[in-house]
């Protein structure tokens, strides 16, 4: 072999084990970043799944008609609340305080007619309400808005239901959270009074009993007693001249005109409680019984603290 073939079987031997060198040892850095890359990739889409997707808001119009009759109107804006309140926003449109007033003329021109009011709400709103929901809740304020206006109580009917399909803007607040229906009255029947005679007999039998001291600032309802002030109200919206009657008590402890002024100062607590919870202050009487009328021996500690008591019924 000749030193120049020599010289070129070396030049392609150094090329040949380069080639190979470079290709284990480049080649799998290559491949090592490139599924570092596409592992990043996957935890990428797999941190962006973990996001929920933002649900659009609900913006319903304030729409109501009549399909017995000429009542239709759609006005591009509506009544709103904030979530988990029953108050709604203020001030209202003027658009909006408008269609209640035609709304409540309609009904005012046409005595067969009724509406049905109904309030939604969602599972995750706390019910800070002395209503069953809050949905009823919003309806009772609607309620309220149609009676300023000049309309019957006794030709409204409120209900509430659970709608989680009605989602909240970003900022907390639901458009429109409320259906309504224009509906025919039917003739007044003994079937319907004697409902509501049953309805008065099942309050007085079982009052609202509220156990609490003077400077609690607020009151908690349990479900049970939620439904009593839903009842008592159903009840003094349908019976002409019924009233919701608040009675305060105390026990023995303390000379009797002290008792008396407690009892007051316990039983107006109440009753502004209920009114800022949408039930009018005309239907309500509130009185003091003091000591008199204990229901438990003041003689032991337990007792007396039954004896400290509102009471709240219908007349």
């Amino acid at each position: 072999m000749s030193k120049k073939t020599g010289y070129l079987l070396g030049i392609l031997l150094t090329i040949i084990l380069g080639t190979i060198l470079y290709w284990f040892l480049c080649c799998n850095c290559c491949a090592g970043t490139a599924d570092a890359e596409a592992n990043s990739k996957t935890d990428t889409i797999e941190s962006k799944n973990d996001v929920p997707a933002k649900l659009d808001a609900t913006m319903n119009a304030f729409a109501v008609s009549d399909a017995n009759g000429n009542l239709s109107f759609d006005i591009n804006d509506n009544i709103n609340f904030k979530t988990s309140d029953y108050h709604y926003i203020e001030p209202l449109s003027i658009e909006v305080d408008n269609g209640l007033t035609q709304l409540v003329d309609y009904l005012d021109a046409d005595p067969s007619k009724s509406i049905n009011v109904t309030g939604h709400y969602r599972s995750e709103e706390t019910n800070v309400s002395a209503f069953p929901n809050l949905g009823l809740a919003r309806a009772n304020t609607i309620k309220n808005q149609l009676i300023s206006k000049g309309m019957s109580s006794k030709r409204i009917n409120t209900f509430g239901i659970l709608d989680d399909n009605f989602n909240a803007d970003s900022n907390g607040v639901l458009h429109g959270p409320l259906s309504y229906g224009v509906n025919t009255v039917a003739e007044a029947d003994n079937s319907e009074e004697d409902a509501l005679q049953e309805l008065g007999d099942a309050i007085k039998a079982d009052p609202l009993i509220l156990y609490f001291n003077t400077a609690q600032a607020s009151i908690n309802l349990t479900a049970v007693q939620r439904q009593k002030v839903a009842d008592m109200v159903k009840y003094t919206d349908k019976v002409d001249g019924a009233m919701l009657n608040v009675t305060g008590y105390t026990d023995n402890t303390g000379d009797q005109v002290n008792n008396v002024r407690l009892g007051q100062e316990r039983a107006d607590f109440a009753k502004n409680y209920l009114i800022e919870n949408g039930i009018a202050a005309n239907k309500i009487n509130s009185t003091s019984k003091g000591p008199d009328a204990p229901i438990a021996d003041n003689a032991t500690e337990e007792g007396r603290a039954k004896n400290r008591r509102v009471v709240v019924t219908i007349n």
